[in-house]
């Protein structure tokens, strides 16, 4: 896996939040098929800190998302919500991630880890729509529905007000990576019998361009703040294969 470190840009409204973001590729090579990992850091000032509520991605539009073959079959939200992943088509499983919470309990901050699964969503205007499942256990035992969109470019993701213990503020997510494609085993029917295969996965385009591939991101705050992040992703080594 090829980790890129991100600048840090503060946001104009907001003294205390700030916004780390990083890439991840994998394998390291240009044009090869590949798992690509997106990753967020938010800082306060030490002090409870407003929850997030939506994560604008902007990546590059030659990614190749479109071609990736992720998110074949659709998971409707309400199975989701009463089941959990395990009743949703294997074949809408688009990738996995993990966050990490921030809960006030009387004085303290407790920390919480949230395994995150990502699912493709029923669509009505040709877009990609995620689910990301948020399976928290403790301190607090809850599962939570994120949702997402893919659109050209861009990856927005909606993150509701999530509720901590009673008489305390909704849960901080300081945290979270995700990662789409990877070791993902999907299903189809040929000639009569079920075949596993794998998805393509997002690919990579033949040439990196000069300063290498851009990243961004802006965060938008419960208490009407924001914070942005920006970083330029490093271009990996060149298959022996490629060439101009």
């Amino acid at each position: 896996m090829l980790l890129f470190a991100s600048a840090l840009v503060p946001g104009a409204a907001s003294a205390t939040q700030t916004a780390r973001i990083t890439a991840r590729f994998g394998p390291e090579h240009l044009g090869v098929v590949r798992a690509i990992s997106f990753e967020f850091n938010l800082e306060g000032d030490g002090h409870v800190s407003s929850p997030v509520q939506s994560v604008q991605l902007d990546y590059p539009g030659n990614l190749g998302f479109a071609t990736s073959g992720l998110g074949v079959a659709a998971c409707r939200q309400r199975t989701l919500e009463l089941t959990g992943p395990r009743a949703c088509p294997r074949d809408s499983v688009m990738g996995h991630g993990s966050a990490v919470a921030e809960i006030p309990i009387g004085p303290e901050l407790i920390h919480e880890h949230i395994s995150l699964t990502v699912l493709a969503g029923p669509s009505t205007d040709g877009y990609l729509h995620m689910l990301i499942y948020a399976d928290g256990k403790t301190p607090v035992t809850a599962q939570n529905i994120i949702t997402g969109i893919l659109l050209p470019g861009r990856l927005n993701i909606t993150i509701p007000p999530i509720p901590s213990l009673p008489g305390t503020p909704y849960v901080t997510i300081t945290h979270m990576t995700i990662t789409l494609g990877g070791a993902l085993t999907y299903y189809e029917h040929r000639h009569g019998r079920t075949v596993a295969y794998r998805p393509a996965g997002v690919s990579l385009p033949a040439l990196c361009p000069r300063g290498g591939f851009p990243f961004g991101a802006s965060f938008s705050f419960m208490d009407g703040t924001r914070t942005a992040a920006a970083t330029a992703a490093a271009c990996p080594t060149r298959h022996p294969a490629v060439r101009h």
